[in-house]
């Protein structure tokens, strides 16, 4: 059999494309279903997921992601996470190549949140504020560079080396200034900041609605269970709330979950997600009733069509 493994190369998924790729894709007629989740037993190990997730371009192309999980594989040194990304033709089904799946969840990720703050922030937004420091914290900032003219980055993260490591890197690779904000000085850093990007696993609040200032954007790729969380239901109240894929964000986010629960927001406060934005059926922050004053908030779940678009790409590249 023809090997149709495909290495990733440095420049192969730039996030100009990229983030253009997702736009233009969620233009297009491709069918996703939510994602298979399906558990395995692990003897004498904690239990497993596997992640099953599939879309399609009729007459063109599909493909499938799956990703196992195995919590317990830290105990031997192995990651806990492994993914592939299998593309096929849409015709024949003829596989046509294969791809590090972990590279295509980072670079789509990374580009949804671009995408997301290019929609939804205010375009002169010069100060980035991440939460968190870990891979897709690095990935976050130069998709961030790519839409907006960032003269300025504080991170923090609750291991203040790693905020330390990422933050010399960002200065070294992108030129732009960067420090590490304390966990004292987080609140004062989100008041601060045009845009606040939260990339953690934390199933607490890291941000909360009273420490936002009028005009910023809060762009959240943590929270993928019902039991993760990054903002409070006072900020969920108070800002324009946005998904990359509504239908799968309403049962798989704490973010949305929580204060839809609790009574705090509705699901009719979720006003829209890529498919009307990238359709023009929302303008983004151009529609809001007040443009330079009014919180935004975009969640990212991840969805199918990002894994596709992203793979589509990566072949014609190639």
């Amino acid at each position: 059999m023809k090997n149709i493994f495909v290495q990733y190369e440095d420049g192969c998924l730039p996030y100009e494309k990229v983030i253009s790729a997702l736009d233009d894709a969620f233009k297009l007629d491709i069918k996703c279903p939510i994602r298979h989740h399906h558990y395995l037993n692990v003897p004498n190990k904690k239990d497993a997921t596997l992640l099953l997730m599939p879309a399609w371009l009729e007459g063109l192309y599909f493909g499938v992601k799956q990703v196992s999980v195995f919590p317990s594989n830290g105990e031997e040194g192995l990651p806990g996470l492994n993914s592939i990304y299998i593309l096929s033709c849409a015709k024949t089904g003829l596989p046509l190549a294969q791809f590090d799946g972990n590279v295509i969840t980072a670079r789509r990720t990374a580009a949804a949140a671009a995408l997301g703050a290019k929609y939804l922030s205010r375009p002169e937004s010069k100060n980035l504020l991440v939460v968190g420091a870990g891979k897709v914290a690095s990935q976050v900032i130069p998709a961030m560079a790519t839409v907006r003219d960032l003269e300025e980055i504080k991170i923090y993260n609750i291991h203040e080396e790693s905020a330390a490591s990422l933050a010399e890197q960002v200065q070294k690779e992108l030129n732009i200034k960067a420090s590490v904000v304390s966990k004292e000085d987080l609140p004062s850093a989100v008041a601060w900041a045009d845009i606040v990007s939260c990339a953690t696993l934390s199933e607490e609040p890291m941000v909360l609605g009273e420490w936002v200032t009028p005009g910023t954007h809060i762009d959240l790729i943590g929270s993928f269970t019902p039991y993760m969380r990054e903002v409070d239901d006072e900020l969920m109240q108070k800002a324009q709330v946005f998904a990359d894929f509504k239908a799968a964000a309403l049962t798989e986010t704490g973010d949305f979950i929580s204060p839809i629960k609790s009574g705090s927001i509705t699901e009719d406060h979720i006003i829209g997600d890529f498919l009307s934005l990238s359709r023009g059926q929302h303008a983004g922050r151009k529609a809001f009733k007040d443009p330079e004053n009014d919180i935004s908030v975009f969640k990212a779940v991840g969805s199918s069509i990002e894994d596709l678009a992203t793979a589509m790409l990566w072949y014609d590249r190639a």
